[in-house]
């Protein structure tokens, strides 16, 4: 059983095409896109955690017409932008949906660290806070506290892959696929470094 990393697909979101420019024409695009790079690579036995921000638009649609098809069994860690997170007053109602409907076998809000590399990793959809108290980062209550660890983290879509001891394992940073624990493992064995994220090619509209 392999284990995948990933986040911040936004399935449905077409403006999030513009925001962060991604190569696809399209929202249909840039789904069907999404879904057909995860198949190609995680089998039916995997394990996949997605940190956060999975659908955004109409959620029974969209997880009905893409997340349902995904390959593996999908670990939702939720983040700003996903109805089942805690920060969201009607987060409880919404639960059942991404469980029926989209496929999800589990939604965990506060993971545990996981050990890779030798490392204990925490996972959060959002990166460390970066501790300015006159400019107090946005969701500063729900950013993990850096303990001197690394991070697995979504959130920042293109503004990096690697910051530091964060490793972003969003789409935009992975050619819109998950990343494999093997690459994670690889990553953190290379220790700290600022890495950015690849550009892509635009499709024509």
């Amino acid at each position: 059983m392999g284990r995948w990393w990933t986040s911040d697909h936004h399935f449905g979101h077409a403006n999030i095409i513009k925001y962060c420019n991604r190569p696809f024409a399209s929202a249909d695009e840039m789904n069907k896109a999404m879904v057909d790079r995860w198949n190609d690579l995680v089998a039916d036995g995997d394990e996949v955690w997605i940190v956060g921000d999975l659908v955004l638009g109409q959620l029974t649609v969209n997880l009905s017409a893409h997340v349902w098809w995904l390959k593996g069994r999908q670990i939702l860690v939720p983040g700003n932008h996903d109805s089942c997170w805690q920060g969201h007053n009607k987060a409880k109602r919404q639960i059942t949906c991404y469980l029926d409907l989209g496929g999800i076998s589990r939604i965990v809000d506060d993971p545990a660290p996981v050990v890779i590399a030798g490392q204990k990793v925490q996972i959060s959809h959002f990166p460390y806070d970066p501790g300015e108290p006159d400019r107090p980062a946005k969701f500063a209550q729900w950013r993990p506290k850096d303990v001197g660890g690394w991070l697995l983290c979504g959130h920042t879509h293109n503004n990096w892959r690697q910051n530091g001891r964060q490793i972003n394992v969003g789409v935009d940073a992975w050619n819109f696929a998950p990343v494999s624990d093997d690459t994670i493992c690889e990553t953190i064995k290379s220790g700290p470094a600022r890495i950015p994220c690849p550009t892509y090619t635009p499709t024509a509209a």
